[in-house]
Formats: structure tokens, C-alpha cells, sequence
């Protein structure tokens, strides 16, 4: 099966552009990397969020399940003078074995099934640092948005509050849920969604 992403980033340019996401700069607001900070990009893209966290002085390893999007954000990483621990790997497959401090993900849970997201929540989780951060957007589900042009039947919509109720024992330093513009494909289209930023404080997940 042809991996959808992999056939928009093979065309030149970049499908989501090279400027980072909004929730970037509120990371580097919340937890600036004045001492070494791990920080784990899952479903990175063409890099340009994992680029711009390694420009400003985090430890970047970054994953996609496009293998175009990979080479692409080796590239601009190294365009960029910085580097980057970018490989190919399934989100729903992937677990982590090592820990970091911060866990950072935009626009990609939706790939994830209902019945999977606790266990791969509460793997992150158990390999976040005590005052690390999970920083993540998913897209929820409204029915005044229709359905994104470049959407797949891969797609797995969240509810309005699901996110948050995994963080119930964390502290929770921003949460804001909006509805915006987006022109990734081409074609103008809105999206609604759902952004978190976490503090682990202590140690269980439930």
C-alpha cells in the first residue's frame, strides 16, 4: 500500500511549509532548554517543528511513518546546521524504551484507534522525565466541520475532552480547543482541534 504522505512530500517544496507550529514557541516559554533536554517529535512530517527545536537547543530524535518525510527533514536539518535523530517507524507500532523530557506531537493521533490510545498513552507517559512535558493536538470531531479533502479512511477522530482525560494527575499548563483554517491541500477547509500542554509531577499515569 502507497503511504498517502509519501506521495505529497515527494513533490518539490514543502506540503505543510517550514514554519513551526504556534505550540513551539509556548515549549520554549514553559521548558527552555537551559540545561540538556531530550525531546521526542512523533510524526514529524518534513521536520520543520523537529528543525526548529534542534536551532534552539534541544536534543531532537523525531519519527514518521513516511520515508520521504524523513529525508526531507534530514535535509533541512542539515540545511539548517543542526542535526537530528530522524527514522521511519509506525506510530501505532512504535513504543519508546527510552526516556525524554519532552514528548511533542501535532496533528497525527487521529492515525491512532480508540482501543490502542491507552496503551500508547501510558507508554509515553512512563518514559516522560518528573517535569517533563507532553505538548500534542489532535483533531476532534465537530459536526459543523466537514470532513478535510486530504483526509484518509486511516482517520480516527478524537471527542472534545478526551485528550485532557488522560492528563487528569498531571499538571496542565495550557489547553485551548479552536477551529481553524488550513489550505494544505490546496483546497480551503477547516479543521477543529484539541492542544495540550502537560507537566508530569509525579509518578502513575491513571
Amino acid at each position: 500500500m502507497i503511504n498517502p504522505y509519501d506521495e505529497r512530500y515527494k513533490h518539490p517544496g514543502f506540503y505543510w511549509g517550514k514554519n513551526p507550529s504556534q505550540m513551539c514557541f509556548r515549549i520554549l516559554q514553559i521548558l527552555p532548554p537551559d540545561r540538556p533536554l531530550k525531546l521526542l517529535d512523533i510524526g514529524c512530517g518534513e521536520g520543520r517543528n523537529a528543525v526548529f527545536f534542534a536551532r534552539n537547543g534541544y536534543h531532537v530524535t523525531a519519527f514518521d511513518t513516511a520515508a520521504r518525510g524523513i529525508e526531507k527533514a534530514k535535509q533541512l536539518a542539515s540545511d539548517a546546521g543542526v542535526e537530528i535523530d530522524a527514522f521511519v517507524a509506525d506510530i501505532n507500532e512504535f513504543r519508546l524504551t527510552d526516556t525524554f523530557d519532552v514528548l511533542f506531537s501535532t496533528g497525527v493521533f487521529q492515525y491512532v484507534p480508540a482501543e490502542r490510545r491507552g496503551n500508547l498513552f501510558a507508554n509515553y507517559c512512563e518514559y516522560t522525565s518528573l517535569g517533563g512535558l507532553h505538548a500534542f493536538s489532535v483533531f476532534v470531531k465537530k459536526p459543523f466541520v466537514g470532513k478535510a479533502p486530504d483526509g484518509e479512511e486511516t482517520s480516527h477522530a478524537w471527542f472534545s475532552g478526551e485528550l485532557m482525560g488522560y492528563y487528569r494527575n498531571w499538571r496542565v499548563e495550557f489547553c485551548t480547543e479552536e477551529v481553524f483554517d488550513c489550505t494544505s491541500s490546496g483546497v480551503p477547509h477547516q479543521h477543529a482541534v484539541n492542544r495540550i500542554i502537560a507537566r508530569k509531577e509525579a509518578g502513575p499515569w491513571a
